[in-house]
C-alpha cells in the first residue's frame, strides 16, 4: 500500500502562485502606430535629424511610478495569502497521508480503504482550489494591469502631443533605442507628472470619504 501513498503525494506537488507583471512589455507592444506614442525606430516620417523625437525609459517607468507599485504591492500580497492557505491544505493533507501510513495494519484492511478513498477525494479538492486560485489571480491582475498599462499610455500621448513632440519612443526589455542623444530622455519628467497626478487623485479620494463621512452622521 506504500505505493499508493507516494503516488498521492506525487501528484499533489503543488505549484507557488508567484507574481508576474509584464508591463513594460505591455506598455510597448499595445501601442498603435497611428498615435502620437510609437514604438517603432523604422517609421518612415522619422527623420535622423529631427529635434522632436524624445524617448521614455519604460523600465524605469513601471519601477517607480507609485501606482504601479501599488499594483505590485497589492497582488503580492493577494499572492503570498493565497499560497500560504495552499500550502497549509498540502501540510495537512500529507499529515493525514502519513497517519494512514503509520495505522493501515493496527486498523484494519476496511478503514485504510475507505481512508485512502476519502484522501483521493481530497487531493482532487485541493487540486481544484489551486487551479481556481491561480484562474482568480491571474484574470484580477491581468484586469488592473491593462487598465493602469491604458492609463499610463493615454497620459503619455496627451503630454507629448502638448510639448509639441512628433514621436515619443519607449525603451526596455525590447528595447527601440538604441542612441539618444544627451537631453532626449524625458523619463523623469513624465514620471514626475504620473506621480503628482496619481497622488492628487488620491488625496482627492480621500477628502471626499471623509466628507461623505461627516455627511452621513449629520
Amino acid at each position: 500500500m506504500s505505493y499508493f501513498y507516494k503516488k498521492i503525494i506525487k501528484l499533489l506537488k503543488m505549484k507557488k502562485i508567484f507574481l508576474l507583471v509584464g508591463f513594460a512589455a505591455a506598455l510597448i507592444s499595445c501601442g498603435d502606430k497611428s498615435e502620437t506614442t510609437s514604438t517603432n525606430p523604422e517609421t518612415k516620417e522619422i527623420s535622423a535629424g529631427s529635434q522632436n523625437i524624445v524617448y521614455i525609459d519604460t523600465e524605469k517607468l513601471m519601477k517607480e511610478y507609485k501606482e504601479s507599485v501599488d499594483f505590485e504591492s497589492k497582488f503580492k500580497a493577494m499572492s503570498e495569502k493565497m499560497q500560504s492557505e495552499l500550502e497549509g491544505d498540502m501540510r495537512r493533507f500529507q499529515n493525514d497521508v502519513a497517519d494512514l501510513q503509520k495505522n493501515a495494519q493496527s486498523k484494519g484492511m476496511e478503514w485504510a480503504q475507505q481512508r485512502e478513498a476519502e484522501l483521493g477525494k481530497r487531493q482532487q479538492t485541493l487540486a481544484q482550489k489551486e487551479q481556481n486560485y491561480m484562474q482568480k489571480f491571474q484574470e484580477e491582475s491581468a484586469v488592473e494591469r491593462d487598465s493602469l498599462v491604458s492609463k499610463m499610455k493615454k497620459f503619455i500621448k496627451t503630454y507629448g502631443a502638448e510639448k509639441g513632440f512628433d514621436y515619443v519612443l519607449g525603451t526596455g526589455d525590447a528595447s527601440t533605442v538604441l542612441y539618444a542623444k544627451e537631453g532626449s530622455d524625458i523619463t523623469a519628467e513624465v514620471l514626475k507628472l504620473m506621480n503628482e497626478a496619481y497622488e492628487n487623485k488620491a488625496t482627492t479620494s480621500d477628502s471626499k470619504t471623509t466628507e461623505d463621512k461627516k455627511e452621513t452622521k449629520k
